[in-house]
């Protein structure tokens, strides 16, 4: 039984040249007495015992063996004594187990014990454990070194263990491998050493959610909802069979909960065969499903991942995986996406960022610039727009469209806001006092609507204002055309309450939402910000007219010649944003526009330029 073995051969612990035991026991023609009685009923007992046992000498061969070790080997007992004891176990297929066996023999070791799948004659297979330990007194009975060797079979057990772990190991309703086999599967692939080097050494993940699941169970119940899973998971499970055919193996498919399941491709061929196997697994789900009458569609979205084994852990690929799933669904879902190295930089970019957001504002992070408003008629400086900065200890400075989405998301806009608008009412003062000879710049600070709702932002303009000494008509507030346009309760009622103090309100990128100057009637607003948009429509200077490489749009000059005249006789002025020559200032003077801003008069500067710009204009 296995007298072919892997391991070292365990022939070679017997002597070739030894002559083998004969059958018959020694000594039976010896005294009669006690001690034999004694020795004869431990005969008969070892004989008769349930537990398959074989006495072996110091040199492996089986002394004695009894009918039990017969029957669990498929052989006689008489054909077992003087066979090697280790070959009828298999102790010799790995090196571990037998050199710890021939430290038994030897007297060295205390016991061995270890657990074998033996082929029994008849085919089938069967698990044991063996146990060797020596004999008490079998120097005196049987010669030094004689060991009592026993062998269980734990078939059933073991089986019934295989069975619990299938059990604990697959998921109930779909019945393919849990959340627990898949990251145990997942886990040895990426150990070191689980690919050769006829492997790609590379592996692939397609994480799929179905989409609107939820749906399905809160209308049609869970039963239904569980017969969706299942259904799923067979259509998966065919679709994994077909992309496994013809190659090693075919991809794992589990389910990690909910409407979650992950197809795991092993020794991946690269992205090709991961967004394929999405593609199809797309295709798949889209057909109807039949439910016992009950026809469903869903769709998915899916999360591809795939890389090289080597380096890659299995929380930073189940990382990856997520992230890459969040995109499917955010792009519009029904859809497979690919990781994207750059996009998931981007994103862990937003992610720090937005967690250092509310205590950058208590740290002073924040810094702000200004540029100039000019007047188109005389070239005179009117007024400044404030500009927040983020001087990120990590990440430099910042311009406001990085955070200020972020700081709108998570609430910091409050504070942060707050502290623009102080900041800049407290420079604003400061320059009136700096430069008394001259008409008093304003203040133009940019307010979120969430500002609006969450603050009482008509109670901190008027602590600030009188925090700073700035006169009221000094500030003025710009907002974006879609957060006034529609305003109603409070976010009108704010607006009405700073106009009536004397604030001005702005509306800014004015033509790029609503544009309805009917209903500006009915706000308080008293200045309207063109978007560079139309403003870039002039991009030629005078006398190009005729050039052929002159970029013209006569729309938008005459779209904003209308927009000024319908601005001016409802009592408001206009300023036009992204001025970057002197021929687009020229003609938007010409057309009537109030105030320019732009690279043509002043990148956004510190404080400490306009300074300069102020004290030049005063000499």
């Amino acid at each position: 039984m296995n007298g072919t073995s892997q391991g070292p051969t365990a022939t070679a612990v017997a002597d070739p040249g030894r002559a083998r035991p004969a059958v018959t026991e020694r000594n039976q023609s010896g005294p009669t007495g006690p001690l034999a009685q004694y020795a004869a009923d431990y005969r008969a007992a070892f004989a008769a015992a349930p537990l398959a046992l074989a006495v072996v000498d110091r040199e492996g061969l089986v002394v004695s063996a009894n009918e039990a070790l017969a029957e669990l080997l498929g052989a006689d007992a008489a054909d077992l004594t003087g066979r090697v004891a280790a070959d009828l176990v298999d102790l010799a297929s790995d090196a571990r187990t037998w050199h710890a066996y021939r430290e038994v023999l030897r007297g060295r070791q205390a016991k061995l014990r270890c657990t074998r799948r033996l082929k029994h004659p008849e085919g089938h297979s069967l698990w044991t454990q063996i146990t060797a330990s020596p004999l008490p007194g079998g120097a005196e009975r049987r010669g030094a070194g004689t060991v009592l060797l026993a062998a269980a079979d734990i078939s059933a057990r073991r089986d019934l263990q295989a069975r619990l772990r299938h059990l604990q190991m697959h998921d109930p309703v779909t019945r393919l491998p849990n959340r627990a086999l898949f990251f145990e599967r997942l886990a040895t692939a990426l150990e070191a050493g689980a690919y050769d080097d006829t492997s790609t050494g590379r592996i692939g993940l397609c994480y799929l959610d179905l989409d609107g699941f939820k749906a399905v169970n809160d209308t049609l119940g869970h039963r239904v909802g569980d017969r969706l899973l299942a259904a799923v998971a067979e259509r998966l499970t065919a679709l994994a069979d077909r992309a496994g055919y013809g190659r090693a193996s075919a991809p794992l498919v589990a389910r990690l909960g909910g409407d979650e399941f992950a197809l795991l491709v092993e020794d991946s061929t690269g992205t090709d065969q991961l967004t394929e196997l999405a593609e199809t697994a797309l295709r798949t789900l889209q057909e109807p499903f039949d439910l016992s009458g009950q026809r469903l569609s869903v769709s998915a979205s899916i999360g591809v991942v795939e890389r090289r084994a080597a380096g890659t852990t299995t929380t930073g690929l189940m990382q990856a995986a997520d992230t890459t799933l969040y995109w499917a669904k955010a792009d519009g879902k029904a859809r497979w996406t690919l990781f994207d190295p750059e996009r998931n930089a981007h994103r862990m970019t937003r992610q720090a960022l937005a967690s250092s957001l509310r205590p950058a504002v208590e740290r002073g992070e924040f810094v702000l610039d200004y540029q100039p408003l000019v007047g188109l008629e005389g070239g005179d400086v009117r007024g400044v727009e404030a500009l927040v900065r983020w001087n990120h200890p990590q990440f430099g400075l910042l311009t406001p469209n990085r955070f200020i989405g972020l700081a709108e998301e998570d609430g910091s806009i409050v504070p942060l806001g707050r502290w623009v608008l102080r900041t800049a009412c407290l420079q604003a003062r400061r320059w009136q006092l700096e430069h008394p000879g001259r008409e008093p710049l304003f203040v133009s600070v940019n307010v979120a609507v969430r500002q609006v709702w969450d603050s009482d932002l008509v109670a901190d303009v008027a602590e600030i204002l009188a925090e700073t000494g700035l006169a009221p008509g000094l500030l003025q507030l710009e907002l974006t055309e879609s957060a006034v346009m529609g305003s109603a309760g409070r976010p009108l009622q704010a607006l009405q309450a700073l106009s009536d103090m004397g604030v001005r309100i702005a509306i800014d990128d004015f033509g790029t939402g609503y544009s309805n100057l009917a209903y500006l009637s009915r706000l308080p607003v008293s200045v309207l910000k063109l978007d560079g948009s139309f403003v870039r429509g002039f991009q030629y200077d005078e006398g190009e007219y005729d050039t052929a490489s002159a970029h013209i749009n006569p729309a938008d000059e005459v779209i904003v010649e209308a927009l000024v005249q319908l601005a001016h006789r409802l009592g408001l002025t206009v300023t036009a944003e992204c001025v970057e020559t002197s021929g687009q200032a020229e003609r938007l003077r010409r057309i009537g526009c109030d105030t320019g801003q732009g690279w043509l008069y002043s990148r956004p500067v510190g404080a400490d330029r306009i300074s300069v710009l102020l004290g030049s204009r005063d000499t």
